[in-house]
């Protein structure tokens, strides 16, 4: 299994940024996907998740503003993030739980500046 995350970047607080991460190794389709993120000095929190079918939950302090997708064909789950705020500044991690186990992508940063 690999997650192969992309699209973190530097952004001014109200701005914008969309990350990406591609799936392969799995029945991509039948899997939950999540975003993860750890600030530095924190510990890791799961930001978003989207089950197979589409359904999808945030933590409260992302929603509203972060809008978690899939594409089942291309194999890709994104996270479209809008409103960026500084304490959204982490590495960001994609994660699924397969085969009795989490894999994580590589991690992206995203730094949000005041």
């Amino acid at each position: 299994v690999q997650l192969q995350a992309s699209g973190g970047g530097l952004v001014q607080t109200g701005g914008s940024l969309r990350l990406s991460c591609a799936a392969s190794g799995i029945n991509f389709r039948i899997y939950t996907m999540k975003w993860y993120r750890q600030a530095h000095g924190k510990q890791r929190e799961l930001v978003a998740g989207i089950t197979g079918d589409g359904n999808t939950n945030y933590v409260d302090s992302v929603k509203g503003r972060f809008t978690i997708s899939r594409d089942n064909v291309r194999r890709t789950v994104s996270l479209q993030m809008n409103s960026l705020e500084p304490e959204d500044t982490a590495v960001y991690y994609c994660n699924v739980a397969a085969y009795q186990r989490n894999y994580w992508g590589q991690g992206t940063q995203v730094t949000v500046s005041s």
